[in-house]
């Protein structure tokens, strides 16, 4: 009689680089989180600081429907109010991009898309996003932080005091990068999403970040 064969659990991992390829390790077994380290275009980079440089609110959500592979996503009134700065245009070719990729990576159906200007932390301590996965981008401002396997316990995310003080211990997304981080409801990856929070900022300081979550 043969022994029972163990399905070993792959060792937790991050992946980064240059290429948008990249995006695609998030579909790897034990990849937890997938980071292309693009550099926005300067057109690109520049609408967003202007918008922050505004001081204006900004909190948009949309859900979007992508029937087909060359379904292109309907951004309407995204962001409309702020239509009249330069390169508003280009950002808008921008998130559309991401959101096709995004769609055509994962087989997506229906996306939810938030667009907001942040001038505090809005989950400032570390935890795990019950999703299967969701991109962040931060377009101007500073990136969200993460925590490699075995930094925290996980029994107590959330918990202010167990937080790492070591800051060499805190990793950090950059500004412009795409990142894809894999949540508690991916298959197989139950008790292993990503750990990561929102950044501090300082009195004045603004971020401009865009979140896609795969609905269906």
């Amino acid at each position: 009689m043969l022994a029972p064969t163990l399905k070993l659990r792959p060792v937790i991992r991050q992946v980064q680089g240059e290429m948008p390829q990249t995006l695609t390790r998030i579909l790897d077994d034990g990849v937890n989180l997938a980071v292309w380290q693009r550099h926005l275009p300067l057109h690109i980079a520049d609408f967003a600081s202007l918008l922050l440089s505004l001081n204006e609110p900004l909190a948009e959500s949309l859900v979007l429907e992508m029937p087909g592979e060359d379904a292109e996503p309907n951004l309407c009134g995204l962001a409309s109010g702020f239509s009249d700065l330069e390169g508003y245009e280009g950002f808008l070719t921008d998130v559309s991009w991401l959101v096709s990729a995004f769609a055509c990576l994962l087989g997506a159906k229906r996306i939810g898309l938030r667009l907001r200007a942040l001038d505090k932390a809005m989950c400032p301590r570390f935890h795990v996003d019950h999703v299967p996965v969701r991109l962040i981008s931060t377009y101007a401002g500073i990136g969200s932080e993460w925590l490699k396997e075995g930094v925290m316990d996980r029994r107590q995310l959330s918990q202010a005091e167990s937080e790492p003080t070591n800051n060499a211990l805190i990793q950090q997304i950059g500004n412009g990068n795409v990142a894809l981080l894999k949540g508690e409801k991916w298959h197989g990856n139950e008790g292993f999403g990503l750990i990561h929070r929102s950044p501090q900022l300082a009195p004045g300081e603004r971020r401009l970040i865009l979140t896609l979550d795969w609905l269906s």
